[in-house]
């Protein structure tokens, strides 16, 4: 009779979901104090979220008290589109072409959890995709789905790094995976040399103050830092340069997922359309997407950037 930890994963690659690994609700010890530690150095930036109530995101049981077993799982994302380069155009980060990852991941997490619970009536949990103070690339890391690279992504060995990643906190215990994935980045370096702000001070470490990622999505001012602005490299909303340059990333796979396949017009934004949009167009367009989160005022902050990039003679030409 197969047990109910198996039924659990051959249900979760049937409904679509890559990687999955269940480990024991326990608190995460020292990845909270290398969180702490972060917190301190104020590598958070603005994000001040993240200072409320750091305890949480170590102990699952202080999210949800019943918690036995954390399932932890991986979504793969990647669809094989390019870039435009073009001054006319901004380019957005690959995890936001398509539809909110919340939304479509926490669709197969309810499905998975509705199927625990016809088996087991006693099955209570909670679904957590990202906004939950919890720490997600931690848990995927212990439960084996892959290493903490030192862009700080998670790289799993079948899809790289272009995974979301969710859990469920359950309040059964089942059987629990102990293999950890070694590190593999080695002695690359590659990350850290092609990032234009140097924002990754140190292999695994992030100054989010300097990363083009938190300052085109999260940073809420009228203008960009200088230090930004001059490092856009084209990046409109987002940036993947750590994750392209990743070795570990030849190994991406085309996912099956439809709803993360570009919108039209996402991956390449025309500058001049998203500096002409309206609240109204806006909302329409972007409904149900990731770059909804940087608002309309943070993408045309960032159009209007790019524009100003563009060399003037360029410009003209392109009037």
């Amino acid at each position: 009779m197969e047990s109910l930890t198996l039924k659990i994963k051959q249900k979760a690659f049937e409904i679509g979901i890559h990687e999955i690994g269940i480990v024991r609700a326990e608190p995460l010890e020292r990845e909270s104090e290398h969180f702490k530690e972060w917190l301190v150095k104020n590598f958070h930036a603005s994000m001040q979220w993240m200072e409320r109530e750091p305890e949480k995101r170590s102990d699952p049981k202080l999210i949800f008290p019943n918690a036995k077993s954390v399932i932890v799982v991986a979504l793969n994302y990647y669809t094989p589109h390019e870039h435009e380069e073009s001054t006319e155009k901004g380019k957005v980060s690959r995890y936001a072409w398509g539809d909110d990852y919340h939304d479509v991941l926490k669709e197969k997490l309810r499905e998975l959890f509705s199927f625990i619970k016809t088996i087991d009536e006693t099955a209570d949990g909670k679904i957590c995709v990202d906004t939950a103070p919890i720490m997600d690339k931690a848990w995927a890391v212990r439960a084996g789905l892959g290493w903490l690279g030192k862009h700080s992504n998670v790289i799993t060995k079948e899809y790289g790094s272009w995974v979301f990643l969710g859990e469920i906190l359950l309040n059964l215990e089942l059987e629990y995976d102990t293999e950890i994935v070694e590190d593999h980045c080695g002695t690359c370096t590659k990350c850290l040399d092609a990032c234009p702000t140097n924002a990754i001070v140190a292999p695994y470490v992030i100054n989010s103050e300097k990363c083009l990622s938190y300052a085109t999505i999260e940073l809420r001012s009228a203008e960009l830092p200088e230090q930004i602005s001059n490092n856009l490299n084209g990046w409109l909303y987002g940036c993947d340069i750590c994750q392209n340059v990743c070795p570990w990333n030849r190994f991406e796979k085309p996912t099956e997922e439809t709803r993360f396949e570009p919108r039209t017009g996402n991956v390449s934004p025309n500058l001049s359309e998203i500096l002409a949009l309206s609240t109204e167009d806006y909302v329409v367009k972007f409904r149900r997407s990731p770059m909804k989160r940087t608002k309309l005022s943070g993408l045309q902050r960032n159009a209007q950037e790019l524009k100003a990039t563009i060399p003037k003679s360029e410009r003209k030409k392109n009037e």
